[in-house]
């Protein structure tokens, strides 16, 4: 959902800039919940308040509820079928490149240095070795050092009193 939430607000609608999508899908990442809805809340807001983020959530939901639950009766019918099976392992493989062209579209707008390559692998290592760790708090303390880094680093130039 993330490459196709980016080109409708960003290109086509341009209800958003290139620069503030990061912002968005960070702010939507953090917040309980799946980031499509989320990140439809958020812009629905930005554009109209209230009712902008009640309306954009519903319609994002309604579609996808009523699929699913049409889906749901007629799976239990073919969840054996060897074709379905095989449909459901392609359906991974393409989430698996929607992903990653996601990350591929924030590597690339996320400011590049020393810092941001600490954090990320950082975060990956943890993530990866430590299964027991909650990723919370993995988000919590990536956020935390690129907060202190960015502080220390003012303070360094005299941007802080």
């Amino acid at each position: 959902m993330i490459p196709i939430i980016e080109k409708e607000m960003v290109e086509n609608k341009k209800w958003i800039s290139k620069e503030d999508v990061l912002d968005v899908f960070a702010i939507s990442n953090s917040a309980p919940g799946a980031i499509a809805i989320n990140c439809s809340t958020f812009i629905g807001y930005k554009i109209a308040g209230f009712w902008g983020a009640f309306t954009s959530t519903i319609a994002l939901i309604i579609p996808s509820f009523i699929t699913i639950l049409i889906i749901s009766y007629f799976l239990k019918i073919f969840e054996n079928n060897l074709y379905v099976k095989y449909a459901f392992w392609g359906i991974k493989i393409g989430v698996l490149a929607l992903i990653l062209k996601a990350l591929i579209s924030m590597i690339s707008a996320c400011p590049k240095n020393i810092l941001t390559y600490f954090i990320m692998v950082g975060a990956f290592i943890c993530s990866v070795f430590f299964t027991g760790l909650n990723a919370i708090y993995i988000v919590i303390a990536s956020a935390l050092i690129g907060i202190a880094c960015a502080l220390i680093s003012k303070k360094a130039k005299g941007g802080i009193q």
